[in-house]
């Protein structure tokens, strides 16, 4: 018996590398199909896209508003721009982005890909997200506005 039989995953039988990584191949063809929408329909023009509805019906910032706008400015090499719409959602999008990097570098090496996050990492997310949110809304949160 070899060393590479020896390091194998009994669980995960070798399968050939299309087949790997046919899933992170499609997950990147919808990402890269919505990118490329937003990148040519601005959804800085009035009319393309809803308005959000916490935004519309109580003046409130919700977490995700200017996400759009971040994606557009993204797709057109703006960073400042995206970064001035949503941050947290231009972190997200290089969080998302080496996360699938990593999933791929598992996926053609025959290794599984799992995300364990406890629920101290998932506490701390969500606080993340809440003091954004509320920082966004306050007064001198204006830099933080879409």
């Amino acid at each position: 018996m070899d060393a590479e039989a020896d390091r194998r995953d009994p669980r995960h039988p070798p399968a050939r590398a299309a087949a790997r990584l046919a899933v992170p191949a499609g997950l990147l063809a919808a990402v890269a199909g919505a990118f490329a929408y937003v990148g040519a329909v601005d959804p800085n023009e009035p009319g393309h896209y809803p308005v959000c509805p916490l935004l519309r019906v109580t003046g409130v910032w919700c977490p995700g508003c200017g996400g759009l706008r971040s994606a557009h400015a993204v797709v057109h090499g703006d960073l400042l721009t995206a970064l001035h719409a949503n941050a947290l959602a231009v972190v997200g999008y290089a969080a998302l982005a080496a996360l699938w990097t990593v999933w791929v570098v598992r996926a053609a090496r025959g290794r599984p890909f799992r995300v364990g996050l406890a629920p101290a990492h998932l506490w701390t997310l969500g606080a993340v997200v809440l003091v954004f949110t509320v920082v966004r809304n306050l007064p001198f949160g204006g830099l933080l506005h879409p």
